[in-house]
């Protein structure tokens, strides 16, 4: 593997992987493990490899098993975390998942979503697999609205048979805000802008930040100010009381989901995976059937680094994950790991612009950093592929805007074709400005099914 030019330290899942399951072949005491997690309605996934037998190498196959149970989990999303073929890897993971373990930001946020509490258990033998393809939008008939709510402004939309006859957007401050009545007047004053452009209203789609389950808001960054403590529930039936108000059914989608299914409907096929490097990274997939595997896909908390010393996320507290990697605080750290120094007080985002504004300016730093980028994205891929079935990657997000997003898909291509030939016939793409905003819209509001 080529070193980064300014990430001296990475260590790639991929690699790391690779590196082990050698070693592994070339023991005579392995075992198979399969590690496999539970959601709602029996589904699970299950991911199995061959590990060395207890006793042989424990520290490295808790470290290698650690990161592929916390792929797992953020990527299919489970109250249950089942292991088979090792009690050493089963004890260790078992502790970790503790309100007071290494993982106990994920064993909360995994309780509050499936609203149960979580646990890790040991299996004699892996259970059968039970998987499900939720077909969701590419219904374009009648009257609809289509909703896009992000971090800084809100998107509306009026759909009549497919064809966006009307769009706004609006600049809002979700994540600051601690009165849920903001959130909900601002949503249904977007609501009634649409209807107001169209004859009737028969259904509204709603793409937005984090975990849904029947429409209602599990987890979302966007109401983070707001207390549940005072408000209770009112967060998590937000978008099901503005269909009330508005008297039409809704169907609400993480909006990379939703990003997925865009290009997925312009594509004409399926095995479609966004990623979109913002303030965070966001990602969405749709299956071979064209359809949801009803997963998570929070790839932010999923690892792609294996260094000891890889950069430590604040929220989750892991190290490694896709949010420093994949966003823009992936940039912020390169720069200045280069040596670049900011002006003191500025916001994330607005480091964010000053880098770009220096690639467009053809700065050999500011061109560094969105090439590392592009380097970790190439050595990430065959990893992402691992557990998903993909052809086409679409990306996405601020940081992928000018020249710096060129650099960026430029060097993704270029590293594989170098290191990873097998993946170079990806399909992988950024979609132009216009047709991503309108896309996603009638994406959106093609959600419900009349």
């Amino acid at each position: 593997m080529k070193q980064l030019h300014l990430d001296k330290n990475f260590l790639p899942m991929e690699q790391a992987l690779r590196a082990y399951e050698k070693d592994v072949a070339a023991s005579s005491a392995k075992v198979r493990i399969s590690l496999d997690v539970e959601r709602s309605g029996g589904y699970n996934e299950i991911y199995s490899y061959d590990a060395f037998a207890d006793g042989i190498d424990d520290e490295r196959n808790y470290r290698i098993a650690e990161r592929l149970v916390k792929t797992l989990l953020w990527v299919c999303g489970g109250f249950r975390i089942g292991i088979a073929g090792s009690r050493e890897i089963y004890r260790r993971i078992r502790a970790d998942y503790t309100k007071e373990g290494a993982r106990a930001f994920d064993e909360d946020f995994m309780g509050g979503v499936y609203e149960r509490p979580f646990e890790v258990v040991f299996r004699e033998q892996p259970p059968a697999p039970k998987r499900t393809s939720l077909k969701v939008g590419g219904n374009l008939s009648g009257c609809r609205i289509g909703f896009d709510a992000g971090g800084s402004d809100r998107k509306v939309s009026a759909v009549i048979d497919g064809e966006a006859v009307y769009s706004e957007e609006v600049v809002w401050n979700p994540k600051l805000e601690p009165d849920p009545h903001y959130h909900y007047n601002e949503i249904l004053s977007a609501m009634k802008t649409a209807a107001s452009k169209m004859p009737r209203v028969d259904c509204i789609g709603v793409s937005s930040a984090g975990v849904y389950i029947d429409n209602k808001i599990m987890v979302a960054s966007l109401f983070l100010k707001v207390d549940k403590a005072v408000y209770g529930d009112f967060v998590k039936q937000l978008y099901i009381n503005v269909a009330a108000d508005m008297g039409v059914p809704i169907e609400v989608a993480n909006d990379g989901d939703v990003t997925a299914l865009a290009g997925s409907m312009e594509l004409g096929e399926g095995r479609v995976l966004g990623i979109a490097m913002g303030t965070s990274e966001a990602a969405g997939y749709i299956n071979a059937e064209g359809g949801l595997n009803g997963w998570l896909s929070e790839l932010a908390f999923a690892p792609v680094d294996f260094s000891p010393s890889a950069m430590r996320d604040e929220w989750s507290g892991d190290i490694g994950v896709g949010c420093k990697y994949f966003s823009q605080d992936a940039v912020i750290k390169l720069a200045e790991y280069g040596g670049y120094t900011f002006e003191e007080g500025l916001s994330p985002a607005q480091k964010l612009k000053v880098i770009q504004k220096l690639a467009e300016e053809g700065d050999a730093l500011a061109l560094a950093v969105f090439g590392d980028i592009g380097s970790y994205l190439a050595h990430t891929v065959p990893f992402y592929a691992r557990f998903y079935d993909v052809r086409h990657i679409l990306l996405l997000g601020r940081v992928m805007s000018g020249r710096g997003g060129n650099v960026i898909l430029a060097q993704c291509k270029k590293t594989l074709e170098e290191e990873y030939p097998a993946y170079a016939s990806l399909d992988i793409s950024t979609p132009d400005e216009a047709s991503r905003r309108v896309g996603q819209s009638i994406a959106a509001a093609s959600l419900p099914k009349l």
